[in-house]
This record gives structure tokens, C-alpha cells and sequence, in this order.
């Protein structure tokens, strides 16, 4: 029988978000019969909640690596790399591949010192842009143009991500670099009936009033503070609409204060983290996207396969998402107006949600994303030793 072949996951955190889902899905899915995978996870950030349960639910148990996370002290530094070093010798992975900027960094540095086979990194956002100051900027693309001389694959989510990776910052050839969508499991959202209520009677929202909502963490790049000026343009023609900001992070208290500064705070409700996430995008009207800068937003598939609209700023890999506007409404980033226009728009007139739905089903499931890492791992074996992998 042919030994299945060995696959080292490594993420900076399990912490809520696209990337810690994706790694853990990703991990389920290629453990099978040709395929064994371990997962790797270093520290999620303190006050974040965590995907740890998800990750049990779907029969993953992840190492962790604590020190394996964004800092500048060196003894964490070494202590990550002994850490994660002695996991690649012990596990002898025939295939490394990496989530994020500091498991991107050690996994492909060891994975190439031990001589793994195959190194393989996944860029889920659009890099350094709206993140970081100019001079952080461009110390990291000199640290990534390294690094990408030690990966035999990058990933990206989208066709814009790879052009500004090759174009924009210059990174690596386009020939390295393969276009894979993310995959989810999209069953519970695309099942779930359109306004059930249970999101507003447990937020104690009025039943009939239109619902308005952005997702994610609470940082600087996601820009909520253009979503609530916008919901204070919106609020002025439309008082019966309500607005909910779902998650949490550093800059609740300042975005708190701003709704309070707007006049908004008995239209706008913060929910911090929810867990039964069908139930939200249920009740949801519009979703809201108004970041500075994102590669492929999760809320976005996970809102267009539960049937809900979709108003976002055009940014990074947005714009293919939403197939250029065909699935949503694309803004300008920074202009309140516009995207209160925008969303005033889609809760007028509604968009048939059936061609959206059925696209994020047939692009986006991790079916679909599995069965095309198993055919770049196999590709990236064959062309390396391609007598070996062939003999099995």
C-alpha cells in the first residue's frame, strides 16, 4: 500500500478568522486515505476568541507552538523556531505549507534547513497595504522576496491578489504564484431561511426594522469608523433602519464613542463575537464591507450563499468576489456617501440572491479547495522527483 503523503500545517493563530478556519478545514479534509495531515498553530492574541472547538469538532487537535506569534523579542523568536523545528524532524512532513506572515516565515526557513520536499504559502490578504508605514513596508516586501525564493508555490485568493504581488511589489515570477479560492463548509449558510429573527430577538432589535451589519475583528484596516459614518448618513433619511457591528478587538471603546458622538447609539448595537453566524447573516438585509484593505473577506461568501446583500469598498480581492458588481455593490474606500447611497440602494430594491447563492456554492466550497491542493501537491511532487512520486 502507498504511504500517504505527510502534510505540515502551520498557522500564526487560531484566533477567529478566515485563515485559522481555512487551515483548520484544510486539515480535516486532506486526512484521509492518501493524505495525513498535523496542524501547527502558534499563540492567538489575549482578549480574542479562539477556534480551537471548531477545529475538535471537525476531529483536528492542533499542536501549539506558543512563542510562534508577531513579536520582536528574540528569545520568543528562538524559542518558536526550536519549537517548530523539532515538530518538522520528528514528523518528517513531504509537504510544509504555511498561513500567515510568522508561520510563512519560520515554516518555509526550517522547512527548507530540513529539507522538506515541497514549501507551499498561502498570502490570505493583500500584503502590507493599509497595515504597515512605509518604512515597515518596505523592510517586509524584502523579507517576502526572500522567503518566496524558498517556496516551491504561493497561493493566493484571487487573480487581484497575484497581480499585486507581482506587479505592485514584485515579489516572485507569475508562473510561481496559483490561484485557489478559499473553501468553507457552506451547507448551514445556504439552508438557512431568510429572516428567521432569532438574531434580533436575542439582540432585542424590532422584528420589522431593516438590518444593517458588518463582521470581523475590531482593527484599524477593517475601517468601522467609515461604516458608522455612513450609518449616520443612512440613519438621517432612513430612521427605522438598525445597525449591528459583530465581533470585537482594541477599538471597540473608540468606535463605541464615535456611534455615541453620531447620534447612534440607540440605532446601533455591538454585539461583540456570535457563534451561530447562519442565524446572522438570516436576519441580516445588507452586509456591510468597509475595509481599507482585504483579499478575500469570509463574511462576504459566507453572506452571498445565505442569500443577503452585499455593499463593499473596492479593495484588494473584493472586486473579484463580487465578480465585479454582479454579486454586490462596489464604493470607493473612504467615501461615506457613497456607500451610504450604496446600501440604501440595496435595501430598496433587494438583488435576486439565486445566481450569487449558487456561484459561492459551485467556487468556494472545501470540496472543491481540497481536491485542488491535492493536485498541487501532487503536480509540485511529480515535477521535483518525478521518478520517485511516480513509483509512489
Amino acid at each position: 500500500m502507498t504511504e500517504r503523503v505527510r502534510i505540515l500545517r502551520v498557522v500564526s493563530n487560531l484566533r477567529v478568522s478566515g485563515p485559522a478556519l481555512q487551515a483548520i478545514l484544510l486539515a480535516a479534509h486532506l486526512h484521509n486515505d492518501d493524505y495525513e495531515t498535523l496542524l501547527v498553530a502558534g499563540k492567538t492574541p489575549e482578549n480574542d476568541d479562539t477556534l480551537i472547538d471548531t477545529a475538535r469538532r471537525y476531529g483536528v487537535e492542533p499542536i501549539f507552538v506558543p512563542d510562534l506569534r508577531r513579536t520582536l523579542n528574540p528569545l520568543a523568536q528562538w524559542r518558536a523556531a526550536r519549537a517548530l523545528w523539532r515538530i518538522i524532524r520528528d514528523y518528517r512532513p513531504d509537504v510544509i505549507h504555511t498561513h500567515l506572515t510568522m508561520a510563512g516565515f519560520w515554516g518555509r526557513v526550517l522547512g527548507r534547513l530540513l529539507g522538506v520536499p515541497i514549501i507551499v504559502h498561502t498570502f490570505h490578504e493583500h500584503p502590507f497595504r493599509g497595515i504597515y508605514g512605509r518604512a515597515q513596508t518596505f523592510t517586509f516586501v524584502q523579507v517576502e522576496r526572500a522567503l518566496a525564493r524558498l517556496t516551491d508555490s504561493i497561493i493566493t485568493l484571487s487573480e487581484g491578489l497575484r497581480r499585486e504581488i507581482v506587479d505592485h511589489y514584485h515579489l516572485t515570477r507569475r508562473s510561481r504564484i496559483t490561484v485557489l479560492p478559499l473553501g468553507f463548509d457552506l451547507s448551514a449558510f445556504a439552508g438557512v431561511p431568510r429572516h428567521a429573527g432569532l438574531l434580533k430577538q436575542t439582540q432585542r432589535l424590532p422584528q420589522d426594522a431593516p438590518l444593517v451589519g458588518i463582521i470581523g475583528r475590531l482593527v484599524p484596516v477593517k475601517n468601522h469608523a467609515l461604516f458608522l459614518e455612513a450609518a449616520a448618513r443612512l440613519h438621517r433619511e432612513r430612521p427605522d433602519v438598525r445597525f449591528v457591528v459583530i465581533g470585537d478587538g482594541a477599538l471597540r471603546p473608540t468606535l463605541e464613542a464615535q456611534a455615541a458622538a453620531l447620534g447612534l447609539s440607540d440605532c446601533v448595537t455591538f454585539t461583540g463575537w456570535l457563534r451561530e453566524m447562519p442565524a446572522v447573516y438570516s436576519d441580516l438585509d445588507v452586509l456591510v464591507i468597509s475595509s481599507f484593505n482585504e483579499g478575500t473577506p469570509v463574511p462576504i461568501i459566507e453572506a452571498l450563499a445565505s442569500g443577503c446583500a452585499v455593499v463593499a469598498t473596492d479593495v484588494g480581492g473584493v472586486a473579484d468576489l463580487l465578480d465585479n458588481g454582479a454579486f454586490g455593490l462596489l464604493v470607493p474606500s473612504g467615501d461615506a456617501a457613497a456607500l451610504a447611497t450604496a446600501v440604501h440602494h440595496a435595501l430598496d430594491q433587494p438583488p435576486d440572491p439565486t445566481a450569487a447563492r449558487r456561484a459561492m456554492l459551485d467556487r468556494y466550497s472545501v470540496e472543491r479547495l481540497a481536491s485542488d491542493l491535492a493536485s498541487l501537491y501532487r503536480g509540485l511532487r511529480l515535477a521535483k522527483a518525478p521518478t520517485q512520486a511516480a513509483q509512489g
